[in-house]
């Protein structure tokens, strides 16, 4: 059933910290969240499991990845293929990018 994403992509604050995670959607093959940096912040990201689009919504920043590193701003989109090393930095304004994971994101255990 098709159904609207509240909230997709809209930066969020963090608690505490300098990025927040907020997961919208999660099926059988494909998960689907909003990932938010603070300006100045530091974001802490592990290389994953899966491959990752990013839909970069708003803010800027830079994604540094083993090949170089990427200007990063509203509109822009990135794919970050499984185990590639990547954090975003020189976050510049609060940044909120729409991320999707296939397969769905490994829970945390």
């Amino acid at each position: 059933m098709a159904r609207r994403i509240q909230g997709a992509g809209s930066f969020t604050p963090p608690d505490g910290g300098a990025a927040h995670w907020v997961e919208h959607v999660r099926s059988d093959h494909m998960s689907v969240g909003t990932y938010s940096v603070t300006a100045g912040g530091h974001d802490d990201q592990v290389p994953h499991t899966e491959d990752e689009v990013y839909l970069v919504t708003a803010g800027r920043a830079r994604l540094v990845t083993p090949s170089g590193a990427l200007p990063v701003g509203p509109g822009e989109a990135f794919f970050v293929p499984a185990g590639e090393p990547h954090t975003f930095v020189d976050v510049t304004e609060d940044l909120a990018a729409l991320v999707l994971f296939a397969p769905p994101e490994r829970e945390p255990s």
